[in-house]
């Protein structure tokens, strides 16, 4: 049975009788915003590739022209929906472009990072049907590509039973790939206090174990990874003593941000705590003496914070950048920090963008917006060389409007 019916604005379907009809017959009834060709853009790609590929751009003026245009294209739409194939877009190159759609399932696709392993590139991100929001069906999706990402591949997907997996981020740690994902329990209350972190790891990047619990990250909204030397750290932030309250307690006043560390990437401890309210996502960047740099997206839309401290991280400085960066990612890229990740401009207008962080007076010398808007950012990135990189991210901006759509760009950047 037909299920919905979506349309132009022109008056042809905008009209009493069709409302009527469909409201009758349980038919889900919606449209396009004004002036807004993408928001139909499969339908009105065919004015092309079906129409006028074939009857080329002439007008029909006379009623025998009329006859044999219903009588081409009676034919013509039993050879199109019967005879040739169609496909869902998964993957897109295009010719001239610096981004790269790469993944697209017509789906909520969000949340990415990148990591080389084993001579390949790997991307993560979460897909969920139902969308943005906390949902059982939500799963982590791994892609590798052996061609510095021009194509990809699916390599594994895993998801929890009754929880949301989101945010998965890479962990190379000795021979081993680890992709975490933090998950929210799906009992209807979204409290962090429930939070627990799982993972899946690999050898090889193609056969995979998993999902396992994280030891000791019961409570922990874990986010990104980082190695040095023997030892592994995580970012988690948590309620103040896991505090009983009646909010999720994530961006509060009481969100902590604590940094945990593993011998064996499975087993985490508390270190310390490196922010202690409005804690947020943080991105870990360690030197070769062990001094740890890193980007916290500080809760309550607060500007973000350049955090630093030295072993055994028990004192932590903190300053103030002049902006939110939302799902921040903070990289050494040839002599200089790379940093991308959301920010909101007047409207509210989202983007992911990307820029430095001058260490030497912690500021944000902001570059430029990568073609993006609304459900936006959580970047990943891998140097290609000192002036050549790929960052993922993922963006609403040509979705339909009709359900919570976004898509999952690679784009190939340059600081020539």
């Amino acid at each position: 049975p037909l299920l919905g019916l979506d349309s132009d604005n022109g008056g042809e379907f905008i009209n009493q009788h069709l409302y009527t009809y469909c409201h009758r017959e349980g038919i889900t009834f919606t449209r396009s915003r004004a002036y807004k060709k993408n928001d139909s853009c499969h339908v009105e790609q065919k004015n092309w590739s079906v129409v006028r590929r074939l009857v080329g751009y002439d007008r029909y003026n006379s009623r025998v022209a009329l006859e044999v245009l219903n009588r081409v294209y009676e034919l013509l739409r039993l050879y199109v929906n019967f005879f040739q194939p169609v496909m869902k877009l998964r993957h897109k190159s295009r010719q001239g472009s610096k981004v790269r759609k790469v993944y697209d399932d017509g789906d909520h696709n969000a949340f990415t990072d990148l990591a080389t392993f084993r001579g390949s590139l790997y991307l993560t991100f979460r897909s969920c049907p139902d969308g943005h929001d906390i949902f059982a069906t939500s799963r982590i999706v791994v892609m590798r590509s052996d061609d510095e990402g021009e194509t990809w591949s699916q390599v594994h997907t895993f998801s929890v039973a009754n929880r949301d997996v989101r945010d998965p981020h890479f962990l190379v740690f000795g021979d081993t790939l680890f992709v975490y994902t933090g998950t929210w329990l799906v009992d209807g209350k979204r409290d962090v206090n429930d939070h627990l972190g799982y993972c899946v790891w690999s050898d090889n990047g193609t056969a995979w174990n998993g999902p396992r619990i994280l030891e000791g990250t019961y409570g922990h909204y874990i986010w990104r990874a980082a190695a040095h030397g023997e030892r592994a750290y995580l970012c988690g932030r948590r309620k103040r003593e896991f505090a009983q309250t009646d909010d999720r307690g994530d961006a509060s006043r009481l969100t902590e941000s604590a940094m945990l560390e593993s011998n064996d990437g499975f087993i985490w401890r508390l270190t310390g705590f490196f922010n202690l309210e409005y804690g947020g996502e943080t991105a870990f960047l360690f030197d070769e003496q062990g001094g740890v740099l890193a980007v916290e997206r500080s809760g309550g839309e607060r500007p973000a914070l350049v955090c630093r401290s030295a072993p055994p991280y028990r004192e932590w400085s903190r300053t103030e950048l002049h902006r939110t960066v939302g799902g921040p990612l903070l990289a050494r890229w040839g002599e200089r920090y790379f940093v991308a990740g959301r920010i909101v401009e007047e409207g509210p207008a989202a983007f992911t963008a990307v820029g430095w962080l001058d260490t030497t007076t912690d500021t944000l010398i902001e570059g430029p917006k990568l073609p993006s808007g609304g459900d936006t950012s959580y970047p990943g990135f891998h140097a290609l060389s000192d002036t050549a990189g790929l960052l993922s991210y993922y963006s609403s901006h040509e979705g339909t409007g009709a359900k919570e759509y976004t898509s999952i760009y690679v784009a190939e950047l340059t600081t020539d």
